[in-house]
């Protein structure tokens, strides 16, 4: 099966070593894709993982999981890599009432304890 994340992998041999806890991303943009491929499963359990631990007050894993098993996740299109840092892009689904929609959003990400984080987003036109 190939990956959710659009990178023309196998799922076995991309996002899923991240998913298990095999490994972690080595990059922002392997968070990025591997966080993208948890919405499209869905597995809101590591979305909280993964996201930076001073942030996670403003999140919770029922509506993570919630947000992935509404819509139906289809394209993740990488726009940007203005830093190390920093993803932007574009995320295709459809919603729970049948209509396409692009979330378009600067990620930022950051290291912690040799690990990435996802620290907040930036909603983009």
């Amino acid at each position: 099966m190939d990956c959710p994340c659009c990178s023309g992998k196998p799922y076995e041999e991309c996002c899923k070593p991240y998913h298990t806890g095999e490994k972690h991303a080595p990059t922002a943009e392997a968070l990025m894709r591997s966080r993208f491929s948890a919405f499209a499963f869905p597995n809101g359990k590591y979305l909280m993982e993964t996201t930076y631990p001073a942030k996670r007050k403003f999140h919770n894993t029922e509506d993570l999981q919630e947000w992935g098993e509404i819509n139906e996740w289809t394209q993740l299109e990488i726009i940007d890599k203005p830093s190390v840092s920093k993803v932007e892009f574009k995320a295709f689904y459809t919603d729970e009432e049948g209509h396409k929609q692009i979330h378009h959003e600067l990620s930022k990400f950051k290291m912690l304890q040799n690990r990435w984080f996802y620290v907040s987003g930036e909603f983009l036109e």
